[in-house]
């Protein structure tokens, strides 16, 4: 068996490549990343928000009874590897907009499949001195978020301590694929994969795969007074990350697909933000993402039509944080043990539009 220097060269460290690269350490392989920090990461300014029940219909999360348990497991075992906090438990509060409303939301969460995800007996909760919610509201719970900037900052230094990672542009044109080898800038590697995100356009194995980037913009707001922790959801969502800091989103927009926040975005964002808070704010920043979606809404997950060593990671929307480690280890059991991958997540469901 011919040796590599590396088993896998993985391109990027956003949510995706992280979980994959964690999962793949645990079973003792040995990696690459190559990433660069100061490069623009639809991670670095994502919500990372989990919520297990979505839609105006109170629709479960997609395989949410195995994406979150797993989840759970993940995040609590690299907070204890770094030895600092990354996931925030949050309820959500979804206020009734209507009597209608109320009654049709309460005869939904009976239904058992999504009533262990809702808040069914004990003090509800009143937000009514800081939200108009006049009909008040439904809590769902096994919720909160992810604290995305602090998360890869520390597997960023758990990498470089170990010599796992590079911290550069990836140079395409330092990339030799061959069915037999992948080089990359002389050295040797078992396998590729491709973590990039929405930069997944710009290289040549994946760009036949049908992405429908979607920029989202958010704000961070300070009040004068420290907001209660929870996750409001009324058309846009709003949770403290500090006593009196919150964060608010998301807008989507497709034109233009860039990095920068817009004037009209803000604006979006304050007029619903206006209609939901009845307390004073301002607004302390503005930042703007590229999330890398689907067609299907669908990650996009396996291996290359003709490239045997050559994988993707990549398509995980808005929902990166809970899709992420689930996926991360299904694709590392793929790729080492040979285990079948979901077919709504493997890409050989596009391969027709590689082949046409």
């Amino acid at each position: 068996m011919e040796q590599h220097d590396y088993d896998y060269l993985i391109v990027g460290q956003g949510i995706a490549g992280t979980s994959l690269a964690m999962h793949l350490l645990d079973l003792g392989k040995k990696i690459l990343i190559v990433n660069d920090s100061g490069a623009p990461s639809s991670s670095q300014v994502a919500a990372g928000i989990f919520n297990p029940l979505t839609g105006k219909k109170l629709v479960k999360t997609w395989l949410a009874d195995d994406l979150f348990p797993y989840a759970k497991g993940f995040y609590a075992y690299l907070e204890a590897i770094f030895g600092q906090q990354i996931v925030h438990q949050a309820p959500i509060y979804r206020p009734f907009r209507s009597i209608a409303e109320q009654n049709t939301y309460l005869a939904q969460s009976a239904d058992p499949k999504i009533a262990s995800y809702i808040k069914q007996d004990g003090d509800l909760a009143d937000l009514s001195n800081y939200i108009h919610a006049d009909f008040g509201g439904l809590e769902v719970i096994k919720s909160g978020w992810i604290d995305l900037p602090v998360l890869l900052e520390q597997s960023r230094n758990y990498f470089l301590e170990y010599d796992l990672l590079v911290d550069e542009q990836f140079d395409v044109n330092a990339l030799s694929v061959s069915k037999e080898a992948v080089v990359w800038k002389e050295k040797t590697f078992g396998k590729l994969v491709l973590c990039q995100g929405f930069k997944a356009l710009e290289n040549g194995f994946f760009n036949w795969l049908p992405f429908t980037p979607v920029k989202g913009q958010i704000l961070e707001i300070e009040t004068e007074v420290a907001l209660p922790n929870y996750i409001v959801n009324q058309g846009i969502f709003m949770f403290p990350v500090s006593e009196k800091v919150s964060r608010v989103g998301a807008t989507y927009s497709w034109d233009p697909l860039d990095w920068e926040p817009t004037k009209e975005a803000t604006e979006e964002l304050k007029e619903k933000l206006d209609t939901l808070l009845k307390i004073p704010y301002r607004i302390r920043s503005e930042v703007a993402g590229i999330r890398p979606s689907v067609r299907d809404r669908r990650p996009l997950i396996g291996v290359h039509p003709d490239y045997d060593n050559v994988a993707i990671f990549n398509g995980l929307g808005t929902k990166g944080v809970t899709l992420a480690p689930f996926f991360a280890n299904e694709l590392a059991q793929h790729l080492e043990n040979g285990k079948e991958l979901n077919p709504l997540v493997n890409i050989q469901r596009y391969f027709s539009l590689y082949f046409r």
